[in-house]
């Protein structure tokens, strides 16, 4: 097990050790920062999957006016 020592606070310790009374408040804390790490993570994907997409907007170029008629007409059809 490893030490993490961080400052937060007055009201938000006051606050939380009475919330968590009576809890393993180290397990409470692992548990929120595995959750920020997950969270963390699926943001960053998140963002690259964005990204690619934007990088194969800027590659293709954009559709006619008539070509989005044209497939229109052939998915009503």
């Amino acid at each position: 097990m490893a030490t993490v020592n961080f400052s937060v606070p007055e009201e938000v310790k006051r606050k939380f050790n009475a919330v968590f009374a009576g809890k393993n408040k180290s397990a409470v804390i692992a548990d929120l920062m595995m959750r920020a790490v997950e969270e963390e993570q699926k943001r960053r994907k998140r963002a690259q999957a964005v990204d690619r997409l934007l990088e194969r907007r800027n590659c293709k170029k954009p559709a006619s006016l008539d070509e989005i008629r044209s497939a229109r007409e052939e998915l009503r059809s």
